[in-house]
């Protein structure tokens, strides 16, 4: 597979099943924050942490390229000429949001209840966990914004919505793990 293929150099790209738009459309933006959030959480899974914490985050890096290619095909593709579906083996289940879910409840069990926002940072492994987290919530933003404008399946929200939750909780459990000091935002009067 070569690398250039120079059918990108006037500002346009090709969908999954041949539709050719322009680099700036928001499916493009859709499917290329998710890359960059897939990176983020290469980044935190480099970290030294526990080594449960790094096969979550290798599955959850692996949903991201199935989230992806789902955001890299239009509706009008997703049918193949012989009626099967594109996505069909391709997608995001229940059971991927309910991993989520059931290691969010873990950690929380371990961490004290949460009073008040937390100031992002206290070591740099915590700090990509934020970065990570924002960039997760763009990424929805961006993908209920696809949605508004050519459908989407809920599910990928969904996801998306519910790993910026896992990171956020995954910090706060960093941030206890590592011994880092957990500032609390506390508004002025």
């Amino acid at each position: 597979m070569k690398i250039y293929t120079k059918t990108g150099d006037k500002g346009t790209t090709a969908l999954f099943g041949g539709t050719r738009v322009p680099k700036d459309h928001i499916r493009i933006e859709s499917y290329g924050t998710v890359d960059e959030l897939n990176s983020h959480i290469g980044l935190i899974r480099d970290q030294e942490i526990n080594p449960h914490y790094k096969e979550i985050l290798i599955e959850i890096q692996d949903r991201l390229f199935t989230v992806g290619a789902i955001l890299a095909t239009p509706p009008e593709k997703e049918v193949l000429k012989n009626g099967e579906n594109r996505l069909q083996n391709l997608g995001i289940i229940e059971s991927d949001i309910e991993l989520l879910e059931n290691e969010i409840d873990s950690m929380e069990n371990e961490l004290p209840p949460m009073t008040h926002f937390v100031l992002p940072g206290g070591h740099s492994t915590v700090s990509y966990c934020h970065i990570a987290r924002c960039v997760c919530r763009r990424a929805e933003r961006i993908a209920v914004h696809l949605d508004h404008n050519e459908s989407l399946a809920e599910i990928v929200i969904r996801y998306l919505n519910r790993l910026s939750d896992y990171l956020f909780v995954l910090a706060r459990k960093l941030s206890n793990d590592l011994s880092a000091e957990e500032i609390k935002w506390i508004p002025r009067k």
